[in-house]
């Protein structure tokens, strides 16, 4: 019986927090004036598509919107997996000197507010040359303290004697990595994607911060054109926020049986 009560609670819970959700897309179907109706009509009686088709076709460029936040995701995904990844192995795998120290103090850095980072990284970008690119988003995005976290905890469960008997083998460091290691790392990898990928396409404020240029806008950057001068376009921002949706719902479909695993696996050890 407390089962069936515990399960009625959490499906209550989880519709509780699915509710904006449904308001939003179901909103973005609906005129101006059916938007503050109350008692709301969760299914439109006259469903509209013009707010969808005005979010591609309209004035505000949402699809290059949209096309800057998949290339500056994807980049920064792929650069923070990827170091991640071989920081993990050199982390949990080599030992050298000072190793634990080390970690430590790297992993001590996320206790840092990345607020306090942006008049450094202004200047340093300014100098480098690529404040006002995306260069300005995506090189910063490429490296994870979190992931780096993620996977090491992963890489030290796996038994010592895999890498050792490689190496007796013959096998170098690298070849361990992408040929034993990897291979065995599917959930944590699929994991931090997933996190990662949500992260950088939903960043509002980096992009606030270093981009000027209305074309290399983003996502949630673009969001801010439904805000008119005296009222907001409610149901086209609820348009586009349904479209933005898309991605983040296909790359979680996509990895969704690795999620829980990856997580449960990167706790075992701590």
């Amino acid at each position: 019986m407390w089962k069936w009560l515990l399960t009625l609670v959490m499906t209550a819970m989880g519709l509780l927090l699915l509710l904006p959700f449904f308001w939003m897309i179901s909103t973005s179907f609906k005129t101006p004036l059916e938007v503050f109706e109350f008692p709301i009509q969760w299914i439109p009686l006259h469903p509209v598509l013009k707010h969808h088709v005005n979010v591609w076709t309209g004035t505000g460029n949402f699809a290059l919107l949209y096309m800057n936040s998949l290339k500056i995701s994807i980049l920064s995904t792929l650069g923070a997996v990827t170091f991640a990844a071989l920081a993990a192995y050199g982390f949990s795998r080599i030992r050298f000197r000072g190793r634990e120290p080390l970690f430590l103090i790297y992993l001590s850095m996320m206790m840092i507010p990345p607020q306090i980072l942006f008049v450094p990284r202004f200047v340093l970008f300014n100098w480098m040359g690529i404040y006002n690119t995306h260069w300005a988003l995506i090189l910063p995005g490429a490296f994870t303290i979190f992931g780096v976290f993620l996977l090491r905890q992963f890489f030290i469960t796996v038994p010592q004697e895999i890498s050792e008997a490689a190496l007796i083998d013959g096998a170098g460091h690298f070849r361990i990595f992408t040929r034993v290691i990897l291979p065995l790392a599917k959930a944590p990898l699929a994991t931090l994607t997933i996190l990662d990928f949500s992260w950088h396409w939903n960043d509002y404020e980096n992009a606030l911060i270093f981009l000027v240029d209305k074309n290399l806008y983003t996502v949630p950057l673009g969001l801010q054109n439904f805000v008119l001068e005296n009222s907001v376009d409610y149901n086209g921002m609820m348009a586009a926020a349904t479209a933005a949706m898309i991605p983040m719902i296909v790359v979680f479909l996509a990895g969704q049986k690795f999620i829980i695993q990856g997580i449960a696996s990167g706790a075992v050890k701590g």
